[in-house]
């Protein structure tokens, strides 16, 4: 089996950042996968502890080996898939070293850091990369403990990453995948819903009593329902947004109202400013508190990038993005 990286001239491959979607697939083509987690930087680097990629077996001797994620914007990833391509067939994990101290001083990091690299086995059936897929599916958050050669996945959260390197293990964690739920049908709003599902969210457009057909372009969901109704049905969770945009406040109103009282989070509304003190007066008298209330964006977006369909659009989802950073988290 080759290491080569296949779509390696334009590596889009580079633009997944959540690995379970191509795990699932893999899975489903019973197909062996390497895991390959980054788990300590030392200095500056493009990705930070916790980073992964993901190297699906191919199908054939003659296949190249298919990839997803990033480390470092194309310095070690080809190394990194022909370690991959051992793991897979001999199945024993590997332990990477690239840039300062590597013992592989022809491979360089521009950044001048150092990064560190486990590769791991993973069986088409394996127990606990199905758990990490169920914990996404369920939408609850869990974390992945690994020494290299055996793994389990519990429900409990922690941070991005512990590692313990006397003996190895490191425990991972998988929050679910970030979603966002577009109400509207207007260009704005179908600009947000494709720039977010272009953007590895779970884009889930809804738009009330629209047509039968789904939109000219992929998301995850259609649904022709009232949002309120669709988020009571959909469930709502710190990792999604919500973004009303029909421009029609018996639409807009209960959907934020939903959003902000299942804890979303992000809740925006697109509209006039003028329209700011009667639309927070009509959730206040819906049972909104001042605390629901402060979390809404009545003006979403980043100020200055324009009024075009893309660049509100553009705005909204930078905003986001920002707002469900792990980072900026809740304790």
């Amino acid at each position: 089996m080759s290491g080569e990286i296949e779509g390696a001239d334009w590596p889009l491959f580079g633009w997944v950042d959540d690995i379970r979607a191509p795990l699932a697939e893999a899975r489903r083509r019973g197909r062996p996968a390497a895991l390959a987690t980054l788990y300590k930087v030392e200095g500056s680097a493009p990705r930070g502890p916790g980073a992964q990629m993901l190297f699906v077996e191919p199908g054939g001797p003659e296949e190249a080996i298919a990839a997803s994620g990033y480390f470092s914007g194309d310095c070690i990833e080809g190394d990194v898939a022909s370690h991959a391509a051992h793991v897979l067939a001999d199945g024993m994990p590997r332990h990477l070293h690239y840039g300062a101290g590597s013992p592989w001083i022809d491979i360089r990091l521009r950044c001048g850091g150092a990064l560190h690299v486990l590769v791991e086995r993973l069986a088409p059936d394996s127990a606990a990369a199905g758990d990490v897929l169920h914990h996404a599916e369920a939408r609850s958050a869990c974390r992945w403990h690994s020494d290299g050669k055996t793994q389990q996945v519990t429900p409990d959260r922690g941070p991005l990453l512990d590692l313990h390197e006397a003996p190895f293990s490191l425990a991972r964690r998988y929050d679910p995948p970030r979603r966002l739920i577009v109400s509207g049908g207007d260009p704005g709003a179908l600009a947000a819903a494709q720039l977010a599902a272009l953007s590895q969210f779970e884009t889930i457009l809804l738009r009330p009593d629209g047509p039968h057909e789904p939109p000219p372009f992929a998301v995850s969901r259609y649904l022709r329902t009232e949002p309120a109704a669709a988020l009571a049905e959909l469930g709502v969770d710190r990792w999604t947004a919500y973004l009303g945009a029909t421009h029609e406040d018996h639409h807009d109103l209960g959907g934020c109202l939903a959003a902000l009282r299942g804890g979303a989070g992000y809740v925006g509304m697109i509209g006039a400013r003028s329209r700011a003190g009667a639309r927070l007066a009509a959730l206040e008298a819906a049972g909104a508190t001042p605390g629901e209330l402060a979390r809404l964006n009545l003006s979403p977006g980043v100020a200055g990038l324009g009024k075009s369909p893309w660049e509100v659009a553009t705005g909204i989802v930078a905003e986001i993005m920002q707002a469900l950073n792990p980072a900026h988290e809740r304790a």
